[in-house]
């Protein structure tokens, strides 16, 4: 490109170097994940999902229940019984398929209650659509999360 400065040049191939992976992030579901209350309609947590041995999971980062810090999975009823809120790991063993992940399961850390879980992107990866079920997905219920940056 004759006549353009150096700097602008570079600045202008750093972008195009930087751009496919932006769209990349957007089309994994890892990444950093606001849930929200389905009572009250209000964030809940911040759930990492991470990827590990090809398959998908989520740990709760943060959560905005007052006195978290301090509480345990007293519900639960394997071998998170009594681990940490914070760092407990409440999404196991997703495997993708297609534009979906599924086969793993989810934990209610409020009940103790595992169910199966599948997951799949919306709007442009901006939301993650979150389903937990028994036996069947139609014997479930959705919840959506939101992409924090």
């Amino acid at each position: 490109m004759p006549g353009m400065p150096r700097k602008a040049l570079a600045g202008v191939m750093l972008a195009l170097a930087v751009l496919p992976a932006f769209a990349a992030d957007r089309a994994s579901p890892v990444g950093l994940w606001q849930t929200i209350d389905d009572h009250t309609g209000q964030p809940r947590a911040l759930v990492r999902l991470y990827e590990q041995d090809g398959r998908l999971f989520g740990r709760v980062e943060k959560s905005f229940t007052p006195g978290a810090e301090h509480r345990v999975c007293e519900r639960c009823k394997d071998e998170r019984h009594g681990q940490p809120m914070l760092g407990l790991v409440v999404i196991r063993n997703l495997r993708r398929d297609g534009d979906a992940w599924d086969g793993g399961d989810i934990l209610d850390p409020d009940s103790g209650m595992v169910y199966r879980c599948k997951l799949h992107l919306d709007d442009n990866g901006t939301r993650l659509i979150v389903r937990g079920f028994i036996g069947i997905s139609l014997l479930g219920r959705s919840q959506t999360w939101r992409r924090q940056e």
